[in-house]
Formats: C-alpha cells, structure tokens, sequence
C-alpha cells in the first residue's frame, strides 16, 4: 500500500479476476498495453439461441416457447449491428421483456419498452427493432 509504505503478503490462493469490456472503453479509459499482457485474456460472446432461452425462462419465468422467441429476437437484432446500431441486446434486456410480458403486456409492446426504446433513441433503429418482434411475436 503506497500511501501507508505496506506491503502485504497475498494468501497462496489468492486470485484476482478483471472484467473489462473494451468496447465500452473510451481511449482515454483503455487499458494500457502493459496492463493488459500482464493478464490472460478470455472472449465471450453471447449464448447460443437453446442456452440463452434457459436463462430468459429462468429468470423472467415465461414459457420456453416465449423464451425461444425471445432469444431468437435478440439475435436478429445483434444482427442490426452492422446496419449501425452501435450495442447488441443483452439477455438482461431479453429478461426484461419477458418479466413484462409475464405480467401481462403484449409481447411487441414489451419490446418496444425492454429492448426498442432502452438500446437507442434513433427513431429508424427503433422501427427495425419493431418489426422484427412483428415478424416474431405476431
């Protein structure tokens, strides 16, 4: 500890973990490049479409039929990326849909609330946004 002129011993099972999104980082937020070799560094992407429907039922309590529909939207619009959306859904959006719809809304309009309206305020990405959960929900 600098401050205190300490240094402390770490426990032999001592382990630290870092989660960094580097996405998400500004240049003047990026880790310098010996910060990170000095890290193992691990990709994830999201889950495939069967996996990430067990978590939206798990945690939103919809059927796995709604959770299927929902996984698959959130791939559609993972998709739209490249058409310049600047983030992908995460499940945590696709949970909260369904929560919605748990509890009674429509399905579009829990989209549209959820997922639409909390990943951009462009009024175009939010129109494509709906029209996939029109071709998937009806």
């Amino acid at each position: 500890i600098d401050k205190k002129g300490e240094i402390l011993e770490a426990h032999p099972d001592f382990l630290l973990v870092i989660s960094y999104n580097p996405g998400y980082q500004s240049v003047l937020k990026d880790l310098k490049h010996s910060t990170r070799q000095r890290f193992v560094t691990i990709d994830f992407d999201y889950a495939p479409r069967d996996k990430e429907a067990q978590v939206i039922a798990h945690e939103s309590g919809v059927a796995m039929e709604t959770a299927l529909e929902l996984a698959k939207l959130g791939e559609k619009v993972r998709h739209l990326k490249a058409s310049g959306l600047e983030e992908g859904v995460s499940t945590r959006l696709l949970i909260y849909a369904g929560l919605l719809m748990r509890q009674g809304v429509p399905p579009r309009r829990a989209c549209e609330v959820a997922v639409s309206r909390s990943l951009t305020d462009d009024a175009e990405s939010q129109r494509a946004i709906g029209e996939l959960a029109q071709a998937i929900f009806g």
